[in-house]
């Protein structure tokens, strides 16, 4: 089980990770060999699943895919790979995906793809779309290797109650073996294991899940493959946000002589294709060790901090990688929103390919500038201070600005000044807002909303506190220097762009603020349910109006890493144009 990171439209370089995993798997002696979810064209490929070319492209490099297996030797070991297809069946017709596209996988053999398959069930929920992209599969791929047979499904189909896994119990499969993507989500790990342990039992085989990890856009995928057997012990575990194999030996039954055929479960047909009847050889001997292999075992699980924090780690290095960034570039307040992006960056890049901004003004305190300098000194990274008095001392001069355009005014100054320092010297600029701030609107256009990524997007301002000392502390306990100054933690959050201006001036305490927009934002609860929980009704009300202001300035901020069930983003579409408001119903 490949546990690989594939990046969207690069089949060429897809091709070649899953020729290098299948050269490690062989050299452990593998007798299947497996790999995620449209592996071979990234995941998720979006409107290029519209694309015919682009379907053709997949389809042309999975043929190329199972010849080179072939012609490098591999070419009697079955590989399952996922990429995108299309029906031959299918007919057009009003509401269905032009082309009748597929997400589909295939097992290659001889070098030739023996057999294909598609997704039955398709998500469409959340960040999925999948009944505007793909037409579902209608059989139940079942592949006989050494005498077993391997039953084969995709993602969903193990989310969604009924089709291919009772299917899989009906065709008498000695395992399943789903392939996924599979996007992290906080606590999705637990959820995930109870879903394979209950699947295995309904299956009534050993049960594989394999998934990808890595990062695509604003989406996170962190792993962790889990196998159990019949009953739902878990018999291997692969760690999060970590490519490798899994290399596992499995006891498993032989199949029937006379295996189910013809129809199944859910109006399913078994597709079965027979490639090896005998029984491997049973060998004494462990297979040699090998970099990155992730074999068997139960991986120890990340707490609550750190699995988040990875996450935003690994979201951020893969969007800057895979668009050809080398570097970024983050205006430094010596707050901790920008303190804690600082942090992730230096993880994700190294400290020499992150590059710090102070951008005083005349109301930048001398504490905030010495925790930016601080900052930069304990984490290495390229630190350069442009104050920006004298430009906004020209603009004042041309517009005599007051109030709030004085103070956004200052905001936008440091936005182009970052924009100007990323069109010079070629960095990616990160906006450091917050998911808090997004909420409420407590952001300048153009102004801190400047980037090309906002690493910290989907973090309530509470969490951020969190990260950050989790940050520090596990520094500390693995003898490091904490990155993160304690009075960027320590002090009370200010925009300063005015005299002594502090958060709290504008905004309740986050700690209350980030109980009801969680309960808002992420779990779409109305102002009568929010007061019942024990909220006041006067500060509900605000809120919820500050939120449904806010909508038009959110569609405008870069995308970010997402680590909730409802991010800002494909999660959560709403109107910009909208008269509904939750404040003035009863």
């Amino acid at each position: 089980m490949n546990q690989i990171d594939s990046t969207v439209g690069d089949l060429a370089g897809n091709a070649e990770s899953v020729l290098h995993w299948t050269r490690h798997a062989a050299a452990q002696g593998a007798h299947l060999v497996a790999f995620p979810e449209m592996a071979l064209t990234g995941y998720p490929v979006e409107d290029l699943a519209l694309r015919p070319s682009f379907v053709e492209a997949s389809r042309a490099a999975l043929r190329a895919l199972a010849a080179r297996l072939a012609d490098e030797g591999f070419g009697e070991i079955p590989v399952v790979v996922g990429y995108l297809d299309r029906s031959e069946k299918a007919q057009p017709r009003y509401g269905q995906p032009a082309g009748a596209p597929q997400n589909a996988a295939a097992v290659l053999h001889g070098g030739r793809v023996v057999l294909t398959f598609a997704k039955h069930h398709l998500p469409n929920y959340g960040v999925f779309d999948e009944f505007r992209y793909f037409v579902p599969g209608g059989t139940m791929p079942v592949v006989r290797v050494r005498g077993v047979d391997v039953a084969l499904a995709i993602c969903e189909d193990l989310w969604q109650d009924g089709g291919r896994v009772p299917a899989a119990r009906s065709a008498g499969a000695g395992l399943l073996l789903s392939v996924n993507a599979s996007p992290y989500e906080q606590d999705k790990d637990d959820t995930r294991l109870e879903l394979v342990r209950k699947r295995a039992q309904e299956a009534g085989c050993t049960t594989a899940y394999l998934a990808m990890t890595g990062g695509q856009d604003e989406l996170v995928f962190d792993g962790d493959s889990i196998v159990v057997d019949r009953d739902g012990e878990v018999l291997a575990r692969a760690p999060q946000f970590a490519e490798g194999s899994v290399i596992l030996d499995l006891d498993l039954p032989a199949a029937a002589a006379d295996a189910p055929t013809g129809p199944v479960d859910d109006g399913l047909t078994i597709d079965r294709v027979v490639l090896s009847e005998e029984p491997p050889p049973v060998h004494g001997q462990q297979p040699p060790a090998y970099e990155r292999e992730l074999t068997g075992g139960y991986a120890q699980r990340l707490d609550d901090e750190e699995e988040v924090y990875s996450a935003l780690v690994v979201g951020l290095r893969a969007y800057v990688t895979k668009n050809g960034f080398r570097s970024v570039v983050i205006g430094l307040s010596g707050g901790i929103d920008s303190a804690l992006v600082a942090a992730i960056a230096c993880d994700a890049l190294g400290a020499e390919h992150v590059y710090g901004v102070s951008m005083p003004s005349r109301y930048s305190s001398d504490h905030s500038r010495r925790d930016a300098a601080e900052l930069a000194r304990r984490t290495g990274l390229n630190f350069r201070t442009v104050p920006i008095e004298p430009m906004f001392s020209a603009f004042m001069g041309s517009l005599s600005l007051t109030g709030l355009a004085e103070e956004n005014l200052q905001s936008r100054l440091r936005g182009t000044t970052l924009m100007a320092v990323s069109n010079q010297e070629g960095h990616l600029v990160l906006a450091p807002g917050n998911k808090s701030e997004l909420a409420v609107g407590y952001s300048t256009l153009y102004g801190d909303s400047v980037g090309a990524y906002g690493p910290i997007k989907d973090v309530y301002k509470s969490a951020v506190f969190r990260l950050a000392k989790w940050r520090n502390r596990a520094a500390e306990e693995r003898g490091g220097t904490p990155p993160i100054p304690e009075n960027s933690i320590a002090k009370p959050p200010s925009a300063e762009l005015r005299p002594g201006q502090v958060d709290t001036d504008s905004l309740p305490d986050y700690d209350v603020l980030d109980r009801i927009l969680a309960r808002y934002v992420d779990r779409d609860q109305g102002k009568d349910a929010i007061v019942a929980a024990g909220h006041d009704e006067e500060l509900v009300a605000r809120v919820l109006r500050l939120v449904d202001a806010a909508e038009y300035k959110r569609r405008q901020y870069p995308p970010g890493t997402k680590i909730s069930a409802k991010g800002f983003g494909k999660d959560r579409r709403l109107p910009i144009t909208n008269r509904w408001r939750e404040t003035t119903t009863r």
